[in-house]
């Protein structure tokens, strides 16, 4: 008798987590917060500035340096050449 008196003391109630996902608690929390985890990584990976994005803007920005250091330099020397070219007159 005393048997059957522990055995229905004893809680064969399921939680949530067991009865639905068949995961105890425990590795439903971990299995949860991993998810949340990838979850912000990915959203960051995605939509953040990371190193790829931050590569493509240098590029583009050498560029456009490059583009101003030729347009200085032909800039420069058509003022040089005005420059003799008006040192040479008052020079006369």
């Amino acid at each position: 008798m005393q048997k059957d008196e522990l055995f229905e003391e004893i809680d064969i109630s399921e939680s949530l987590t067991q009865k639905y996902l068949g995961l105890s608690l425990g590795k439903f929390f971990t299995l949860f917060s991993l998810i949340v985890f990838l979850g912000i990584y990915l959203g960051v990976l995605l939509y953040g500035t990371n190193s790829v994005e931050v590569l493509m803007g240098l590029e583009d920005y050498e560029n456009y340096l490059q583009g101003e250091i030729v347009r200085l330099k032909s800039e420069n020397a058509e003022l040089q050449r005005e420059y003799f070219e008006l040192k040479e007159i008052s020079a006369q």
